[in-house]
């Protein structure tokens, strides 16, 4: 789904669910005008050793700013190193967040107008 960039913020987040814009996802990638399931099996994406450069890649293409990595709901979701790497190297603001909090923080970016893309993990 992309409208336009405005962001879509997160309705509702829940063990296993995440309601954006009357939409359910299991795991979710948010963008400036953009949202839609985030299917780890397109990056052979797993809890360890975690998310990857190519996981994030759609939200900087897609003109994300500040980018909000969930950990998941226990904190087992990992991040690779050379994904902070990537970031830092780039000056890329972000954030890496047990998932509701990611949630939280993702919204309160939306609120101020920024342009910030997330990857939400709701399990685990």
């Amino acid at each position: 789904m992309n409208i336009n960039e405005k962001n879509f913020k997160i309705d509702n987040f829940q063990w296993g669910e995440i309601i954006i814009n009357n939409n359910k996802y299991k795991d979710a990638k948010c963008y400036p005008g953009g949202v839609r399931a985030w299917d780890w099996n397109e990056t052979g994406t797993r809890h360890k050793p975690g998310i990857q450069i190519a996981d994030i890649k759609e939200l900087l293409d897609n003109k994300s700013e500040i980018i909000i990595l969930s950990k998941g709901v226990d904190n087992v979701l990992c991040t690779k190193d050379e994904t902070f790497d990537y970031l830092k190297e780039n000056k890329i603001e972000y954030y890496h967040l047990q998932s509701e909090e990611a949630v939280k923080k993702y919204n309160e970016l939306c609120d101020l107008g920024k342009k910030v893309g997330g990857v939400f993990h709701s399990t685990c």
